[in-house]
């Protein structure tokens, strides 16, 4: 009570902000009409003259009344487009750092340049993010004549650019893209080998559209650069064999649809035993022994493909037979993206296509990490207020509404609950029939391609004209959505596909003109058939007014009210007519999961027949709730895997921020000389423990790893027969040699040959270490939440294990580089190419094609792969009884002296 007394006495919080940045409105207005006097150059010279006033020490606030005063002059003489005073309220929220929340139609496009100049000014580049390359193009081609107009360049990165191409794009005061490429722009420039290679400058400050949409549904899961595994591609087939005929009989499984788990029952896994054994692929013991662990992971991942996942809902196949993911938010075709753990090719597997071979984590960061590697963030979107608390608490973002321009005058309707889906459907289809008589256009949004399928069917059959937009015609969504609003027009939507296109009432005046003139659009003849159809678009838009504005159908409601709000929000753009009503039924995937059980006996007891709907604002209460639980797990979900990657990314910056200083850096030979020296510390620490006796020394241990990892031949066993030999001189002796042989060694390359061949060694094993680090943390991920069952909370065991395991990679990385380097031949004339791997990319997000990481062993890539390792080998071959030729080994494979195990658990081993 004393809450809303507060509000209506003081307002909310939203309200003394509006207040707050409207008090700055008339400052910006009583520069309008000096502005609108000046000739073209002089408007034009207000750029130079505001980056000076900066320069001399004003602050951004200081210049932003005169800053958007130009900005909005330019627009008018430039794009015909003059900034409502709401638009230059949702300009200073953005300046300010915080989400403007403003409805479709509301010009958000237009609104960021007001911020965007402004930020511009200080020459340290602005990052407009969109969601996709086709809006990344359109705005940086629209808005980037407004920004050419005032003296600043303007780029965009989309897929398929060049590194150069990159670099000038980031170069620019304004830089358009995706978040996607942003992203992975970020991860390959940390794997790059030279500063000139980089394309990205420093963060500075980045305006994200659809924000909600970004920082929110596409933040649980992370960017991924990857490279090749082993292949396993037979095995899911084999195993897709089984888990077919399994799952025919409903007992040999459990399924939760809440949570999207799957697992078998005791009778499931006896007969996946059974089944398996026959296949031969279970040779021995049952099928959770230690060693058949590989096989568990298969089945799990086969049985989650077959029981969880739909085809046309989740994924479809292309044209090119390849198994694409469609986005549950926006309905669009995700390519290049790729389901982790194996779940990807066991989909493939189940649908009959190529399986692609797993991929191994080289590089990775989640959005939230990566966004909030920006000074200055800011956002826009239609819909933000009901994650609030999400931005809040990951971003520090506040959400500020900004009223419309004009009244929402939509009328929208309580939800129709039917007791069937197909009554829901028919329903449907009956009142789009009606709305298309009277000339009404109609917007319909489904869940899923099958759904938008199965009304297009219905339509078919009542011959009613209609569109269908859904992933399977993604090329044709701006075209489609833009004439969604001409007169009897029905478009089937999947989702919100199409957004960052307004919906017109009567239609898209250029896009209708272009796709009906064939020849060079200028000339006389091109202007007067432009005119002709404006003419026309004008007459259907009172007509359509008329008919009552656009009408939203939904056909089912979302899991998260924003998808809902997003679909309403498409009529009643800038104070048109418009009205909006969502069907529902029992059946549908949120009544049926997450609505009340009792709602089917109620609506019996209530004597519904066949056909009849129940209305009332009871049931858009519940639903909202049971919507509100979901957001609630969500977010919960979306905070817990950021705790998790918390971990890694601090481990990440410090990495990236080493790896640059080591690039920086003209020379790392004191680097290299401190690995040397706590290698060998660390060498003699563990043969020779604090306070042991001479007898407890293991000086052969010593020796042969002197031996095997330095390459120097030392009697070190015999040492310890020295009269008053101690710990210290057994090091300063080590130390010794391994100097002398460092300085033969560079005597031998030459100064600068040495030092760049160290900054590239360097470089390269670092990256490798990294690599099998990100492998390590990835299997710790995935079992960690067992630790629960022994009362012990698994974040803080995951910070533990891994700051342990981020400690053993750093001895690692010392190891490595003062063997190689001890052990070096080079000729002098002849200097170590740069490698040029070729990387595969993946997983959950699409990636460009890339090159110029790192190899994935130093030194050992296959030689098809087009590997050039940095050092060619100091012996050529491995002799089984000569320990010096067995440096090269990798960790992981098999020991050279034959005994079977691993060289990391025989030879190779650390302690």
């Amino acid at each position: 009570m004393f809450a809303r007394l507060a509000r209506a006495i003081f307002g909310t919080s939203n309200d003394r902000m509006l207040k707050q940045f409207s008090a700055r409105l008339p400052d910006i207005t009583a520069f309008e009409p000096k502005l609108a006097a000046l000739p073209d150059a002089e408007l034009q010279a207000q750029t130079p003259k505001l980056k000076a006033r900066l320069a001399a020490g004003e602050s951004l606030d200081d210049l932003l009344p005169e800053a958007f005063a130009t900005a909005r002059e330019a627009s008018k003489r430039v794009l015909g487009m003059r900034h409502f005073d709401v638009q230059m309220i949702g300009g200073m929220v953005l300046h300010s750092g915080r989400i403007a929340e403003m409805k479709t139609g509301e010009g958000k496009t237009l609104v960021a340049t007001l911020a965007v100049y402004l930020n511009a000014l200080s020459g340290k580049g602005v990052h407009v993010v969109t969601v996709n390359d086709y809006l990344a193009q359109r705005d940086s081609a629209q808005m980037g004549r407004l920004y050419n107009f005032l003296g600043l360049s303007c780029g965009v990165i989309v897929h398929g650019l060049t590194d150069v191409e990159r670099r000038d794009a980031y170069a620019c005061d304004i830089t358009y893209g995706t978040n996607n490429e942003f992203g992975f722009d970020y991860l390959r420039d940390n794997m790059k080998y030279r500063l000139d290679e980089m394309v990205q400058r420093d963060f500075n400050f980045a305006i994200v559209d659809e924000v909600d949409s970004i920082l929110v549904d596409e933040a649980r899961t992370p960017l991924i650069i990857s490279g090749p595994a082993e292949d396993s591609s037979e095995l899911y087939r084999k195993v897709d064999a089984v888990v077919r005929e399994l799952v025919r009989d409903k007992e040999t499984f459990e399924k939760d649809e809440k949570l999207r788990t799957a697992a078998l029952t005791e009778a499931g896994t006896a007969t996946v035993e059974r089944m398996l054994s026959e296949a031969g692929l279970l040779e021995e013991g049952n099928l959770y022994d230690f060693h058949n662990v590989t096989l568990v992971h298969h089945v799990n991942q086969s049985l989650r493909a077959h029981v969880l996942f739909a085809r046309d809902v989740d994924y479809i196949v292309n044209r090119e037979g390849k198994l694409v993911i469609i986005d549950e938010f926006t309905g669009r075709m995700m390519e290049g993206r790729r389901y982790s753990e194996g779940l990807h090719q066991a989909l493939e597997a189940k649908e009959g296509v190529e399986v692609q071979p797993e991929n191994q984590t080289l590089a990775s960061i989640t959005f939230q990490n990566y966004f909030r590697l920006y000074p200055k963030l800011a956002g826009m979107t239609g819909t933000a207020s009901t994650e609030a608390d999400e931005f809040a608490e990951i971003y520090k973002l506040e959400v500020v509404e900004i009223p419309t321009n004009l009244p929402v005058i939509r009328q929208d309707s309580d939800d129709e609950v039917y007791r069937s889906a197909a009554e829901k459907y028919e329903a449907v289809a009956k009142l789009v029939k009606e709305a298309q008589a009277r000339r009404q256009p109609v917007l319909v949004g489904t869940t899923s391609i099958e759904k938008s399928e199965l009304i297009s069917e219905l339509l078919q059959k009542q011959g009613v004209p209609h569109k269908v937009l859904n992933a399977r015609y993604h090329e044709q969504e701006a075209g489609i959505i833009a004439q969604a609003g001409r007169p009897g027009a029905v478009t089937i939507a999947t989702n919100m596909a199409g957004r960052g296109t307004d919906i017109k009432l009567g239609g898209n005046a250029e896009m209708l003109a272009e796709a009906s003139f064939p020849g060079a659009r200028e000339g006389a003849e091109w202007e007067a058939h432009l005119a002709a159809i404006r003419e026309q678009v004008k007459a259907d838009e009172a007509v359509v007014k008329q008919a009552g504005g656009l009408f939203v159908i939904g056909t089912e409601r979302h899991e998260s009210r924003r998808i809902d709000n997003q679909l309403r929000g498409r009529a009643g753009r800038q104070g048109d007519p418009g009205a909006s009503r969502f069907f529902l039924s029992l059946e549908d995937d949120l009544m049926r999961i997450f609505g009340s059980d009792r709602m089917g006996g109620m609506l019996q007891k209530l004597g519904l027949k066949e056909g009849e709907a129940i209305i009332h604002p009871w049931i858009n209460r519940a639903l909202e709730k049971a919507q509100k639980k979901v957001e609630a797990r969500n977010f919960d979900t979306r905070k817990n895997l950021l705790k998790y990657d918390d971990v890694m990314n601090d481990q990440r910056k410090e990495v990236y921020a080493q790896r640059r200083t080591f690039m920086t850096a003209a020379d790392v030979s004191e680097t290299v000389e401190e690995m040397r020296r706590e290698t060998i510390d660390a060498m003699v620490a563990r043969a020779i423990p604090e306070n042991a006796y001479p007898e407890q020394w293991d000086l052969v241990g010593l020796q042969e790893r002197v031996r095997n990892d330095l390459g120097l031949d030392l009697p070190v066993e015999a040492w310890g027969k020295e009269e008053g030999i101690d710990e210290v001189a057994v090091r300063e002796r080590l130390q010794a040699a391994a100097e002398q042989m460092a300085a033969s060694r560079a005597a031998n390359i030459g100064p600068d040959l040495m030092r760049m061949v160290e900054k590239q060694l360097l470089l390269q094993v670092f990256d490798a270490v990294w690599k099998e680090h990100l492998l390590s943390l990835d299997h710790m991920r995935q079992g960690i939440g067992l630790r629960a069952y022994g009362q012990r909370d698994p974040l803080n065991e995951y910070k533990s294990e891994a700051f342990n395991l981020f400690n053993t990679m750093l001895e690692d990385l010392r190891e490595r580089v003062t063997s190689l380097l001890l052990r070096i031949e080079l000729s002098p004339a002849s200097p170590p190419p740069m490698p040029e791997p070729v990387m595969v990319t993946d997983m959950r997000h699409p990636e460009p094609d890339m090159a110029g990481a790192a190899p994935a062993d130093w030194g050992h890539a296959p030689a098809e792969a087009g590997f050039a390792p940095a050092v060619p080998r100091a012996v050529e071959g491995v002799d089984p009884q000569d320990p010096a030729t067995w440096y090269r080994t990798p960790r992981n494979a098999a020991c050279p002296c034959g005994s079977g195990k691993k060289y990391k658990h025989c030879h190779g081993r650390l302690g």
